[in-house]
């Protein structure tokens, strides 16, 4: 009996110590391009190729960052560009979170005719690549006179096939309960969804607006097609006309990698929390 417990205490604390070894090579693995990233932007070029390679600068070289934001023809156009970004990432994350958590309340909490057929076609727009669709889209988007204005980087994207999965999918796990208690005691639908099913899917929508607002940080393809003045232009626009001008200074690259990082991790840091947050289903029950 004590061989027994000694051998499945044993063979626990391996699988735990296996467990942990794997997150921490994960991490690591994870890590080690944004340490470089991170630790390149702050050296000359020359210190960058060295080897064996320096993983602490010796000083922080502000000219890089300087470089960076100037432009390679001097007109400081990155913050114009990072604006639009912002406008473009924004926008599409905040109505996609919006329409994808009003169709998912709908077909996760109200019975109809055919609820089942719209949920699986909306499912099937997911098996259709944008490679696939792009040029339809960009013919309509020029038709229409939305080329290389806000309008036009932002109106194809703001119906999300995976939003409505991920926000219906969440949804269903909410009590009726609540629900049924809210419309007795007098409250309509809009006030149900605003003040009760909205606060609850912290989770949902945090992770949905992380997305949604990377998804676009990092779109290249579109704006390509979309945009031709400079002052349209998103930051993987300006981070390829840079590479295109100045791709031999590889310290200045890496300062402008990392102020394209900068919006995406102040992003994740500030919406992390409600991962595993539980407030909102502890007030929307109170309430």
């Amino acid at each position: 009996m004590h061989t027994k417990k000694t051998r499945s205490w044993y063979l626990g604390h391996v699988s735990t110590g296996f467990m942990w070894f794997v997150l921490i090579a994960a991490c690591v693995l994870v890590l080690i391009p944004l340490a470089f990233m991170f630790t390149a932007s702050a050296m000359p070029a020359r210190d960058i190729l060295r080897l064996p390679y320096p993983w602490i600068p010796k000083g922080f070289y502000w000219p890089n960052f300087w470089n960076g934001i100037k432009g390679p023809e001097d007109d400081f156009i990155f913050f114009r560009n990072a604006l639009n970004s912002l406008i473009v990432a924004g926008s599409v994350a905040f109505f996609t979170v919006v329409l994808s958590a009003i169709t998912g309340y709908g077909l996760a909490k109200f019975k109809f005719k055919g609820r089942n057929l719209v949920f699986m076609l909306i499912m099937a727009t997911m098996m259709i690549p944008f490679e696939a669709i792009m040029i339809p889209l960009y013919m309509v988007v020029m038709r229409m006179g939305l080329q290389d204005t806000y309008a036009g980087l932002i109106l194809p994207f703001l119906a999300n096939a995976f939003g409505v999965f991920l926000m219906r999918q969440y949804l269903i796990t909410f009590p009726d309960e609540i629900l049924d208690a809210a419309r007795i005691d007098g409250a309509g639908e809009i006030r149900i969804f605003s003040s009760i099913v909205l606060p609850s899917s912290g989770p949902a929508i945090a992770t949905l607006a992380i997305l949604a607002f990377r998804s676009q940080w990092d779109s290249l393809l579109w704006p390509l097609l979309v945009v031709q003045s400079d002052e349209m232009k998103t930051i993987p626009l300006y981070i390829t006309r840079y590479m295109a001008e100045t791709h031999s200074d590889e310290g200045i690259m890496m300062a402008v990698a990392v102020l394209a990082s900068l919006p995406m991790i102040v992003l994740f840091l500030t919406l992390s929390k409600y991962f595993v947050s539980k407030e909102g289903l502890t007030s929307a029950t109170k309430g």
